[in-house]
């Protein structure tokens, strides 16, 4: 979980600076979708991992990849809230708000969604 939790990470800081970096808004966007996709690629790695070479229960496959998720979110909420101490932001309090907001509406859809693919291959693995 924590070594997938720093997967998040590190692609949200590294695609984040190659999107600041972007002289155009359609490279940042570009950026930011593949981002998006790199981290649904880990999301659907681990996953498959959980189910395939664990063994692991739909349920606790969910669990494991919603923390996963829960734990990048807030090591990204902690970075930006480094970010914003040293660029002496004025918006602390909402920083702070996020290091509980970010984990919470990432990892409950994460949870819906682990658990409805991992259920799909519970039912596909039985079936054949």
């Amino acid at each position: 979980m924590i070594l997938v939790g720093v997967v998040y990470l590190v692609v949200g800081l590294v695609f984040g600076a190659f999107a600041r970096w972007s002289a155009s808004n359609q490279m940042r966007v570009t950026w930011r979708l593949l981002a998006f996709l790199t981290s649904a690629i880990a999301f659907a790695i681990h996953i498959s991992y959980e189910h395939f070479r664990l063994g692991n229960s739909p349920l606790i496959t969910a669990s494991h990849a919603s923390m996963a998720v829960a734990i990048g979110a807030f090591a990204l909420a902690v970075a930006a809230n480094v970010h914003g101490q040293q660029v002496g932001s004025s918006h602390q309090h909402v920083l702070l708000f996020a290091l509980v907001a970010w984990p919470v509406l990432t990892a409950v859809p994460a949870f819906a969604v682990a658990l409805v693919a991992a259920a799909a291959l519970a039912l596909r693995r039985r079936g054949t």
